[in-house]
């Protein structure tokens, strides 16, 4: 399989693999319903509406839709009806959660319910792709949404979660930059330890399936150029798919720069969950939402 190399191609190619059921607990949300809406229309999923009856039948309506084409149960509590959304993807009976109205901590509870929730033994990761500024292909930041300050452990975890959605993308050896401001390992900035480490575990074969470098910056990571003036010979440098943020207020301001300042659209999907699961920001726009139901569909097949 070619890598998908941009979030019109990642669009289509998930249309391929759909309809996958997608369940939206707290369905009450303009934006969420009319990416649910647009991707059945295009053949990505079957919508699965959890919340008040009345209200996501009305809204369905008013954005073009026909309450009659989509399974809707009546759940007005958030909390219930993120409980009731995992309940179904537990059953069988859908294979992606769309966050809706509802706040992310809440869906969060109830994916992490240690009898009832989406565990897999495995940590939970958000991976935000997004178009590469510079080059024709995607790129991912990891992880700006669930894990505020990995240890060395967690940050090995994050990266082979976002490995994985990268070989589901088509990127059969994702190059990894471990992200810091300085590509020297520094006794005043820990983290630098942590991404030498990283890279030295992949050498090692301990994290498998890609090439890692670390630490590394940001220009060094994405930018060819940038990366030969500073006389960088990793194979990664300057070609880097993924972004290892080490907090995930790094992740946060460098995924949502990729909306707000470079323009891009951008998807986004928790790994390590028995499903995906979507938790895109309020503010993000409904094609960004159709492009995480899209990831989220590629993420939830098996790799070919």
């Amino acid at each position: 399989m070619a890598p998908i190399r941009s979030t019109q191609e990642l669009v289509e190619r998930a249309r391929l693999r759909g309809p996958v059921r997608v369940v939206v607990p707290a369905a009450e949300s303009e934006t969420a319903l009319s990416a649910v809406l647009e991707a059945a229309r295009q053949g990505l999923a079957r919508p699965v509406l959890v919340g008040d009856a009345a209200a996501v039948s009305r809204l369905v309506e008013e954005l073009g839709g026909a309450p009659s084409s989509v399974e809707i149960h009546h759940e007005p509590d958030d909390g219930a009806a993120a409980r009731r959304a995992v309940a179904l993807v537990r059953a069988g009976e859908a294979r992606i959660i769309l966050k809706g109205r509802l706040h992310t901590a809440d869906l969060m509870r109830a994916v992490l319910d240690r009898e009832a929730g989406l565990r897999t033994g495995r940590l939970l990761s958000d991976v935000l792709v997004s178009e590469h500024p510079l080059a024709p292909r995607l790129v991912g930041v990891s992880d700006g949404g669930v894990n505020v300050a990995p240890t060395l452990p967690q940050k090995k975890a994050i990266l082979e979660n976002a490995v994985r959605v990268f070989r589901r993308l088509g990127v059969e050896r994702p190059k990894v930059a471990v992200l810091c401001a300085v590509e020297t390992v520094e006794a005043s900035q820990p983290q630098t330890a942590d991404a030498r480490a990283l890279a030295e575990m992949a050498e090692r074969g301990e994290i498998e399936g890609c090439d890692v470098v670390g630490p590394i910056a940001l220009d060094g990571a994405l930018a060819v150029q940038a990366a030969q003036a500073k006389k960088m010979t990793s194979p990664v440098a300057g070609r880097a798919d993924i972004l290892l943020v080490q907090a995930i207020e790094v992740g946060n301001v460098l995924g949502k720069s990729f909306t707000w300042l470079a323009q891009k659209p951008v998807a986004h999907v928790i790994e390590g969950a028995a499903a995906p699961v979507l938790i895109p920001s309020r503010a993000e726009a409904a094609a960004d939402k159709l492009c995480s139901i899209a990831l989220g569909v590629l993420a939830s097949q098996e790799k070919p």
